[in-house]
């Protein structure tokens, strides 16, 4: 993460897979660089990068185009379901404090299980939650909720991920106005 970012997009926790091979959403079956590569929130990284599609090697150059990457947890695991409850409460502060150090426009959390989280660490009890821009902020940064990318997710589509970009890309767009 840097200061000065439009998003940074937050994850529960890194793949084995990815943390293998150095980047974030390495997995071919990860729907986010597909998606987020349709998606108008990536228009002008595209453009100035001249591809099409984005892939993971491209994780650390989107930080010129205002885009960063995070976890809640930065340990590896073949599943999140693999962080213990102590270890998630831990991730949980760390990256409330690191938000509010760099204060990116929006915080995006991918998937509900790693927003419900800070969730219940900023409101200090358990609520339902739905996607989109949430009410809670973390200092000045708003946060929004995307399904997450992960090919096992088959509640949302291709389609509706990149919709889902396009909607970020329209929240951040009133930020900045």
């Amino acid at each position: 993460m840097a200061a000065g970012l439009d998003v940074v997009f937050v994850g529960i926790n890194p793949s084995v897979f990815s943390v293998e091979r150095g980047h974030y959403f390495a997995r071919a079956s990860n729907r986010f660089w597909p998606c987020i590569s349709r998606s108008v929130l990536t228009a002008r990284a595209r453009a100035a990068l001249a591809v099409k599609t984005l892939g993971p090697q491209h994780d650390r150059a989107l930080l010129d185009y205002g885009i960063g990457f995070t976890d809640v947890v930065k340990r590896a695991t073949p599943k999140a379901s693999d962080l213990s409850s102590a270890e998630l409460a831990a991730g949980v502060a760390h990256l409330i404090a690191k938000i509010e150090r760099y204060r990116p426009r929006i915080a995006c959390f991918h998937g509900v299980t790693g927003y419900r989280a800070v969730h219940n660490a900023l409101a200090g009890k358990s609520v339902d939650v739905a996607l989109g821009l949430q009410a809670a902020r973390l200092g000045t940064t708003r946060l929004f909720l995307v399904p997450n990318p992960s090919g096992a997710n088959a509640h949302f589509s291709r389609d509706d991920q990149t919709r889902w970009y396009d909607a970020l890309a329209a929240c951040l767009e009133k930020l900045k106005t």
